[in-house]
């Protein structure tokens, strides 16, 4: 498993994005399904603190979702990491987005169609990977 100090690890923000009608409770239990996905991999996860702001009832649903995600540069970790994201949205009912971030470049995941979703994952990954 990647360790967050070794010095060939990458890390990538990993952020769920529910859609519009999932609530703070479905968006939870979404981000506990991903987290315990990701998990499965060689990766070092570190859940974001879900802190609300001051006076707010609850904490930021984007928090909720978010991950810090460490990985071995090498090995091809990280494109077995963006085939789960891939595959895990694929899986879900809803029109659920992940958005992952490495050094300021984003990628969004949704449900786009194949073809359309291979090339943006190739070029992210080839740049990264």
């Amino acid at each position: 498993m990647a360790r967050m100090t070794e010095p060939d690890t990458r890390r990538a923000l990993v952020r769920l994005e529910a859609d519009d009608e999932a609530d703070e409770e479905e968006l939870d239990r979404l981000a506990r399904r991903l987290r315990a996905e990701l998990g499965e991999l060689d990766v070092d996860l570190r859940a974001l603190p879900a802190e609300a702001p001051e006076g707010a009832r609850a904490a930021d649903p984007v928090t909720v979702g978010s991950l810090l995600v460490a990985f071995s540069a090498a090995g091809g970790v990280f494109p077995g990491l963006v085939e789960t994201l891939k595959e895990w949205l694929g899986r879900q009912a809803g029109k659920h987005k992940i958005k992952v971030t490495i050094d300021g470049d984003t990628v969004e995941l949704e449900r786009a169609t194949t073809a359309e979703r291979q090339q943006l994952i190739e070029a992210f990954v080839q740049r990264h990977g």
